[in-house]
């Protein structure tokens, strides 16, 4: 099948969603599949552009007015699908719904061309919440359209495991891994334990938990085994706040306990590697309950499970629950308990290489193959 992969935004390097997507393209080609990979971005000369496999389809220009045309202007995303001979169109929701979305794969389909859109995470609507209006601004406008944008799809791709979404029937898949990308992890012994959290950190991942069970931990044992929490990436705080939480920093100043949290910032390849090599135990969400969210399958989860780490998180995810390598928080504020980490950690006797080789199976070849078979095109 000849597949156009839509997305509305660029690429980064550093950006783990952008390596997500660039899997999933090559999922669906493992599958046999012809695929051509359309995003917008910004050219060197810093015109607006619409660009199909590196190659540029639409060229909007520069300024206000290119701006507005890149918004409202995707006639070059029909006639590339008419004149290619596309047969399926599968979307990333940057939940952007509107007229202009509608209509262009309202056109696709009375093409014979269809269509499917994955929703990176369900529900989101309360993931905006205590944001600046400039923010939640397109949410409103989302609001507005997305039945309607929804009811142009053949299905909607979830993460989640709703039956239905905006109306449309979903293709329940999980989130996948690209297990050559992701090296085994290899603990390094010591005294100390040394845990960590890899994440573009928002308020719904409850690291302030943690945070605050390690301050509860050091005030009840202030001579007991050093424990360590290692934070990679950076902070986003929009809505923190606002929403009534802490940040990681402002709560480790709470518990005067700043030596024992280390945040890095991003790192990548060996920098990566070598902090995770010093750590023994992961943190995934631990606050998804505060966006309103019950199930789901977090890319975070499998990234963990691939490397070979053990770790703990808040939420539901089926293909985790039940894992002897997992530890599984309550979904409420309460601070962490360090002293079960330190006793799960001592009782898991699972090497990381068993551990990796639990998520074979969450191939990306094999969750885009999920996609094809089950979506009725």
């Amino acid at each position: 099948m000849n597949i156009l992969f839509l997305v509305y935004h660029g690429f980064s390097n550093e950006s783990g969603i952008s390596k997500k997507i660039h899997y999933q393209v090559n999922g669906l080609r493992q599958n046999g599949h012809e695929v051509h990979l359309c995003y917008y971005d910004f050219d060197a000369h810093g015109h607006r552009c619409r660009y199909v496999d590196g190659r540029i389809i639409q060229d909007y220009g520069r300024g206000r007015l290119a701006a507005l045309r890149s918004r409202i202007d995707l006639g070059c995303i029909y006639r590339y699908c008419v004149e290619q001979g596309i047969g399926l169109v599968y979307a990333r929701s940057f939940m952007n719904a509107s007229p202009v979305l509608v209509r262009l794969f309202r056109r696709l389909n009375r093409a014979g061309i269809r269509s499917v859109t994955e929703i990176p995470t369900y529900p989101y609507d309360q993931e905006f919440r205590g944001y600046p209006l400039r923010y939640r601004l397109p949410l409103y406008i989302d609001r507005l359209f997305r039945r309607q944008l929804a009811a142009e799809m053949q299905a909607l791709v979830t993460f989640s495991n709703e039956p239905q979404i905006f109306g449309q029937r979903t293709v329940c898949i999980s989130n996948g891994i690209d297990l050559d990308s992701i090296p085994l992890h290899h603990p390094h012994p010591q005294a100390d334990v040394h845990l960590i959290a890899v994440a573009e950190i928002h308020y719904w991942h409850g690291f302030d938990r943690l945070v605050a069970g390690l301050g509860e931990y050091y005030r009840q044992q202030p001579n007991g085994r050093r424990v360590y929490f290692h934070v990679v990436g950076w902070e986003d705080d929009r809505g923190t706040e606002s929403n009534g939480y802490l940040t990681v920093e402002q709560t480790a100043r709470l518990y005067d306990i700043m030596p024992y949290v280390i945040k890095h910032g991003k790192l990548f390849g060996p920098q990566l590697d070598a902090v995770f090599d010093q750590c023994v135990f992961a943190i995934g969400s631990l606050g998804r309950h505060r966006s309103g969210i019950t199930d789901i399958k977090t890319l975070k989860n499998r990234e963990y499970a691939a490397r070979g780490i053990p770790f703990i998180y808040s939420e539901n995810d089926s293909d985790f629950d039940y894992q002897p390598y997992i530890l599984k928080a309550p979904a409420d504020e309460s601070p962490i308990s360090i002293r079960q980490i330190l006793d799960f950690i001592d009782h898991q006797p699972l090497s990381p290489s068993t551990i990796r080789s639990s998520v074979e199976h969450l191939s990306w070849k094999n969750q885009m193959e999920i996609v094809i078979t089950r979506s009725p095109i």
